[in-house]
Parts: C-alpha cells; structure tokens; sequence
C-alpha cells in the first residue's frame, strides 16, 4: 500500500510540475503578442460567413471565439486581439500549416488523411453530404444523379462522398469542379450544373438566404461529416486549451443557445448524430 501511495503522490507531482512550466508552441505565441489568429470562411453559412458589414459569423466562428476567451483566462491576458485570416476550401489547411492563423473555424471534416498534415480539436458538429438540384428537373433521389452533371469543390470530403456513392450504386455521372460553394450555386442556378453537392446545412441555408423555391434538396445522406476546429499538428497543449474550451461550453449548454441562434431559422432539427456531438463534446476536467 505505501508503495502505491508513493507511486501516486509521484504522478500528482509530476503532473503539477508539467503544468507549472512555461507555455510553449502557440499558447507562448498567443501571450506574448496577445493576439489570436483566426481563420475563416466565406462560404460556409451557417458555420463560417461574413454580414453585412464584412465582419466573421456563424456557429464556428462563436464557438472559436468563446475558446478565445477562455484561452485568454487560462493565459491572465486582460486582453486578447482577434485577427481574422480568410481562407478559402483550398487555402484553409496551407494557413494553419504555415502559422499564418492558430485555428480554423469553418465546417472543416475530419479525416485521417487530413490528420498527416494538421489537427483537429474535438468534435463541434455532425453533418452529411448532399445534393441540391432544380425542383422542376424531375431528380427525387440521388440514383436519379445518374448521367448528371454534379458540381462538387475539388480536395473536399463531399467530393469524395460523391465519387464512393457512384461506385457503389454503380451510377455513371459527369463530376464538375467547382471553385467554392457561391460559384457551386450560381453554376447551379445558371444550369452549367444538375446539381451540387456540398454539407447540407450549407445547402439548407443558401436555399433560405436567397428564398429559392426552384431548388430542392434530395433526401439522401450521402456521408457522415465530422466536422472540427483545425488547429496545428503536434502541438498538444494549445489543443488542449481549445478542446477545454470548448468542454465547458458543451457541458453549461451554451452550445444549445449558439445552436438555436444559427439554425433555429433553417427548420432543421438535431440529428441522433449532432446529439451525440452535443453529449460527448462536455469532455469532463
């Protein structure tokens, strides 16, 4: 027993003494220039957009902005800068990678290949991939895709998701790359494209902003889409702080308000899979 006490006594100090020491990697960057970088999308609504005056919105941008703040507690800042970096599909990991911003607060999916160049913090939101098409072009589920042209942003997961639903289905379809999800839309609207396919949130709220009634939605799931805050690779106490962070905000239920405050207009209702996001997101201290 008094081995086991000492065996004890010897990991609690061992781990008082590593969180004593000094910040390093881009907690020290943060405190010494009190400034967080944050990146950020355009074309992301409901996650990550800009309003009316230019300025970052949305549910990740909040949730990014409240783990500043507690960021900002863990490091005594009396103050913390946000400078805002925009990014775009492609660009996003690059700004991470090179230090030009801290996180990334977009509708970012996990994925183990991403994993071999950058990290992620827990898990904000479950999503799924799908398809937008004309309302009056006769196209009521995804199989009806088939000798379609499909508009889908290239390196993205949803492009990925699409490619495996042809194989499997073993549906033919003619994939064009798009740019980023606005000129997904407007190939969409124009006709360049029968469909387009990207989260379906982000579909759901392009269709409600711009009050599209010749649009639908197909009702397949095409994916299962994870989506995190990208953070630095290797860097495991700034992301740390984040997923502590956020922690906080899942178990006082602030992330049920956010939620409300970006959604609650779109008529769409938690999925079992965003309720478990919600569940499992209050890590424990």
């Amino acid at each position: 027993m008094r081995q086991i006490l000492l065996a004890a006594s010897f990991i609690i100090l061992s781990a008082l003494s590593a969180v004593a020491q000094p910040f390093e990697g881009r907690l020290k960057t943060i405190q010494d220039t009190a400034t967080l970088r944050l990146a950020y999308r355009t074309d992301s609504r409901p996650f990550s957009s800009v309003d009316e005056k230019g300025q970052p919105v949305g549910y990740t941008i909040e949730l990014c902005k409240r783990v500043g703040e507690s960021i900002a507690r863990e490091l005594a800042l009396a103050s913390l800068t946000t400078k805002w970096v925009p990014v775009d599909a492609r660009s996003r990991f690059e700004a991470i990678i090179t230090g030009a911003a801290d996180m990334e607060c977009g509708s970012t999916t996990i994925s183990l290949s991403r994993m071999r160049i950058v990290d992620f913090s827990s898990v904000v939101f479950a999503d799924s991939t799908g398809v937008l098409v004309k309302a009056d072009a006769g196209m009521i589920t995804f199989e009806s895709m088939a000798g379609k042209r499909i508009g889908v942003v290239p390196g993205s997961t949803n492009m990925q998701a699409v490619v495996d639903q042809l194989k499997r289905r073993k549906l033919a379809a003619t994939l064009v790359e798009i740019a980023d999800r606005d000129a997904g839309f407007a190939a969409l609207t124009r006709g360049d494209v029968d469909g387009f396919a990207t989260d379906k949130l982000v579909l759901l709220a392009f269709m409600r902003r711009s009050e599209a009634r010749d649009l639908t939605l197909l009702p397949d799931d095409l994916s299962f889409e994870p989506f995190a805050i990208v953070l630095p690779q290797g860097d495991w106490a700034f992301r740390l702080a984040v997923n502590s962070g956020l922690a906080k905000l899942f178990r006082s239920g602030e992330v049920i308000q956010i939620y409300s405050k970006y959604f609650g207009d779109l008529g769409f209702r938690p999925s079992v899979w965003l309720g478990a996001v919600f569940m499992f997101g209050g890590l424990p201290d």
